[in-house]
């Protein structure tokens, strides 16, 4: 059975599991969640996952929700994108759930897809600043490094490169961090590489 993958492609949750798949060559295809439009409030979705999040990874039976576990579980099943210190790898991936995508996602979503009279200023400062300091921790982490982890890319470069790649205005430019501009350069001349609104369905165009 071809593993399937709640998404849609404006989140960078769903990108982290997606470009996880795509780079390990797994045999997935994506089912469109219209986030945007309630979908993952519905009591049909959350009969399949009481969070009311996305991403979903299902298959044979076996159904995964949260980015991080549906990554382990995708490179321990394929024996990829987890070269080097397990330890480390894994220490990047809480702190990017916690420093990295986890504010990074939130200050995006304030920024862009709500109602301009309804994004609250104070909190966009706030949380800009959190988000900055971290974006300084990854960048020094990246200096004279090709890789977060080892000499080879791992499931911590595909979590922590989650919102990195997105075109809306969040704060985020790559000129400020070279490092990190190098480093989503490698990434994305690595086999299998796409942007999450090539890699997935759901783009803001279509609510435009």
């Amino acid at each position: 059975m071809t593993a399937q993958l709640h998404c849609f492609g404006e989140s960078g949750n769903c990108y982290k599991a997606a470009l996880t798949m795509a780079l390990a060559g797994y045999d997935w295809e994506p089912v469109f969640v219209d986030f945007f439009h309630g979908a993952a409030r519905t009591p049909e979705y959350l009969a399949l996952n009481e969070m009311g999040e996305a991403p979903v990874f299902v298959e044979d039976g076996l159904k995964l929700t949260q980015s991080c576990v549906i990554q382990l579980h995708v490179a321990e099943k394929t024996g990829m994108l987890l070269t080097g210190d397990q330890d480390e790898i894994l220490r990047w991936l809480f702190w990017d759930g916690q420093k990295g995508s986890g504010q990074q996602g939130s200050l995006r979503f304030l920024m862009n897809f709500l109602p301009e009279e309804k994004r609250p200023q104070e909190a966009i400062k706030w949380l800009s600043g959190r988000v900055m300091t971290a974006l300084g921790t990854l960048d020094r982490h990246l200096e004279g490094r090709d890789w977060m982890v080892g000499d080879a890319p791992t499931i911590a470069d595909t979590a922590c490169c989650g919102y990195l790649y997105y075109p809306e205005p969040w704060g985020f430019d790559r000129k400020d961090y070279p490092n990190i501009d190098r480093w989503l350069d490698r990434i994305a001349a690595l086999p299998g590489w796409k942007h999450p609104y090539d890699l997935m369905p759901g783009n803001p165009s279509d609510r435009a």
